[in-house]
């Protein structure tokens, strides 16, 4: 495998830091090294938030990423923040719903995702998210789609259990 280095960020309420913390999840079921940094501005909702995963198949030295295999845009502060760290070769997600522009770069991967349209096309626009998350599993390989799932079954109990279905459909939504 190698080692996954993504940057995902977005605004405070996008689901961002879940996001991130549903791969790092994903990559300890799967006997990964795993490492999660979460950071956002002092507005949780509405504010930027970010966090930086690490997944890999050796020992990870420390959690702060310099340059990223990956970079998941969700709104257009993030990709101006970001698109820089990408390394060449990588990739980038952008959220096509809300960033009209392309990335400046032509030496990286674009994947552009209408996470929102295709959310709201499930009537929740709040899997966005999980849309987007369902691409970077698929084309980076970072973990197996079944260990997300297994871990949103083990993070919507009680109440929540309701979601797994839609949450489950969204992954899958991103290429339709």
């Amino acid at each position: 495998m190698a080692t996954h280095k993504l940057i995902i960020a977005g605004f405070g309420g996008q689901g961002v830091l879940l996001t991130g913390q549903i791969i790092a999840y994903a990559g300890m079921m799967e006997g990964k090294e795993v490492t999660w940094m979460p950071s956002y501005g002092p507005e949780m909702r509405g504010g930027t938030a970010n966090c930086t995963v690490i997944v890999s198949d050796k020992k990870i030295s420390s959690p702060v990423i310099n340059e990223a295999t990956t970079v998941v845009a969700m709104n257009l502060p993030s990709l101006v923040k970001f698109e820089s760290m990408v390394e060449p070769g990588g990739k980038i997600f952008i959220n096509s719903s809300l960033i009209g522009e392309k990335p400046k770069r032509d030496d990286v991967e674009v994947y552009s995702i209408k996470a929102n349209e295709i959310a709201a096309d499930l009537n929740n626009a709040k899997v966005a998210n999980m849309v987007m998350l369902g691409a970077v599993v698929d084309k980076t390989g970072i973990v197996k789609r079944e260990s997300v799932e297994r871990v949103l079954e083990k993070l919507f109990t009680g109440n929540k259990a309701d979601l797994i279905a839609l949450n489950k459909q969204a992954l899958r939504a991103w290429n339709k």
